[in-house]
Formats: C-alpha cells, structure tokens, sequence
C-alpha cells in the first residue's frame, strides 16, 4: 500500500529537513504549507524552529480523521438511550475495580479540590472507561491534519484552533520528553485517561507525585488529579450537589415552563421562583441556597426528562457541553459508589 505521504526536500529554509507531502493533486502545495506550519508554531511556542519541523516531517496525513470531524447525521436525541450506554453492569464493575485501586488518589483529590470521588470516576467511566479506551490515532497526525487540511463541509472552520492545540501539543511533549510521534488519542487529538485536549493538559494538567509533567496516558493519579484541577478551577463549589430530580412539569403553563428552560444549563433561578412557578420540586432542592437551572433531557418521541442543575452541574458541562453528558456522568459515578457500599456492607 502506497504511503499516504512522499518525502520533498525544500532547501530555500531548511535546507536538512525533509517534508512530507499529500500524494494527491496539489501534493505540491503541502510542502510550503507545513514549512509556514513549523514557523507559525515556532514563533507561538517559543520551541526551537528545527525541532518543530523535524516532528512535523514525521506527520502523517490521515482521511480518517478528516471524514470524522465533519458533523453527523442529525439525530433525535434520547436520553435513556444514552445513559444506558454509560450507566450499564461492565462499566460499573470497571468503576468499582478502579476506585479499588486508586482510592487513595481519589480521597486526596476530593481534599485538595473538593471534588468527590463520584464524579471523578463518572467522568472517567464516560470518557475512556477507566483508560481502556484512549483512542488509537496519532495525535500529531490528528492534530496536523486537522491544522493543514480542515474539511472544508465541516463548518465552521475551526483550523485555527487545531492549529494551536498543535502548537499546545509539541509544548507538552518537549516539557515532558516525550516523542510526539509515540503518543496516540481521538481523532480530535484529545489524549488519555481524561481525554483532554493538549491545552487543557497545559493548563490543567498536575502531576500527583510532583513530576515535571502530567502524565495522564499511564498514571491514574496524575488523571484523577487533573480532572479534579479542571473543574475546581471552572468554579467547582465543595460539598454542594450538582444536580437534584424533578418530577415531570405537568400543569405548568407552557410559556412560563419555556421561560424557565430558556437559560438551559445555566442556574438562573431560586428554589422559591420555581416552586411559585408551579414545579414540584424535591426537599432538598427547596433548602438549596443557590440558583437553580431546569435542564430537560429529551426521550426522542416519549415524554423528556427533567432536572435541576445548580452550579456544579454547570461546571461539569465545561468538560462537555451538553446536559445528557453531565447527568450520565452524574449517573454513573453513583451507580459506582453504590456498588462500592453495597459492597462493603456486604464483606
């Protein structure tokens, strides 16, 4: 099988290095364009401008990555469907067996950031169960692929910033001498156990043990640590749930439940506001001191799903902004701790 790339020697700037190049028609046109990459990224990261482009010659164009960006078939979105994918026998054992292992790391992050150990292992549990699941592409494929060759029928365009989570990326591995070439996540270039994008291992990345860098692929500790450094600094509060239930809206007049669920995932109202306002809601929403938002989970053609988000459920939507996301890793990380106390009381 024909590699995917050819070597062009261009001689005008660097003239040691040997770039490689779309065997397509404007294969051409990649050369120049990957030499103005490895400047670019030079110029922003302050590395070494022959560094860069030697790690950038090792880049491999990949098609794959470029077909899976471009946005899906619209879908009706199903939230039992979805949550049964995460809140499901395996992934709860796997949950259990990881907070066996690494309860120590998980007691320490929830003293150090407030973050409780449940939805530590919920994220987790969605985003790689537990590391089983970290992605197979190279990340500097993915990552310049997705800077030189953004898919034009994926709008908009969002080059510019794969482009810097490139540059974030070669930081990274220089900080922790890794070879750019070795390390492997999604087709997005998000990379390990937390699945965060190299930005974010940048700025939210801690290493447990106080090493130089986070290594989130290997060490538990070090992922269990970050994820919990995340969403501390996003504004998690400490011993305040994130969200409660909410019976179904009924007898609510529709332009005032529309009112309500205008803010969708941002806390906007009081507990008093929306028990005036018709909803039922549970005890211990109507002693929470906080703002609340409605957040509805859609079933596909059956009757939505209701919760009350308050701001730690907004916290947890800053690692995907999406409400089905938060509750499912809500859901998850109880289903966990459940299985964790049922277990103790029975041994």
């Amino acid at each position: 099988m024909q590699n995917p790339y050819r070597r062009r020697l261009l001689r005008a700037a660097l003239p040691a290095l040997a770039w490689p190049a779309l065997c397509r028609a404007d294969a051409g046109a990649l050369a120049p364009r990957v030499l103005r990459l490895a400047g670019v990224l030079a110029r922003s990261t302050g590395l070494d401008a022959r560094w860069v482009a030697a790690q950038l010659a090792q880049a491999r164009y990949q098609p794959t990555v470029a077909r899976l960006i471009l946005p899906g078939r619209p879908m009706q979105k199903n939230w039992h469907v979805y949550r049964s994918h995460f809140v499901e026998p395996s992934r709860i054992d796997a949950g259990v067996a990881f907070a066996r292992r690494h309860a120590r790391w998980l007691h320490r992050a929830r003293r150090r950031f407030g973050v409780p150990p449940a939805v530590l292992l919920g994220i987790l549990g969605v985003e790689t169960l537990y590391g089983r699941q970290m992605g197979h592409f190279r990340v500097l494929d993915a990552l310049t692929t997705l800077s030189l060759d953004y898919p034009a029928a994926a709008v908009p365009d969002r080059s510019a910033f794969f482009t810097a989570q490139l540059g974030d990326f070669l930081r990274w591995c220089h900080v922790a001498s890794i070879a750019p070439d070795s390390v492997r996540g999604s087709y997005a270039g998000a990379i390990g156990m937390p699945q965060f994008m190299p930005g974010s291992i940048l700025r939210w990345g801690v290493s447990a043990r106080g090493g130089a860098a986070a290594d989130l692929v290997d060490n538990a500790a070090d992922a269990i640590a970050s994820i919990a450094n995340f969403l501390a600094g996003h504004g998690w509060i400490r011993n305040v749930p994130a969200s409660f239930a909410l019976p179904p809206p009924d007898g609510v007049d529709p332009a005032t439940l529309q009112r309500l669920l205008a803010p969708d995932i941002v806390p906007s109202f009081g507990a008093g506001e929306l028990r005036a306002a018709g909803l039922r809601l549970p005890p211990a929403a109507l002693t929470y001191p906080g703002k609340l938002a409605v957040v509805r989970l859609p079933n596909g053609d059956a009757p939505p799903s209701y919760r009350l988000g308050t701001v730690n459920f907004f916290v947890v939507t800053r690692y995907n902004h999406s409400a089905l996301y938060a509750q499912a890793v809500l859901d998850l990380g109880a289903a966990v701790e459940n299985a964790l106390r049922s277990e103790r009381l029975s041994a």
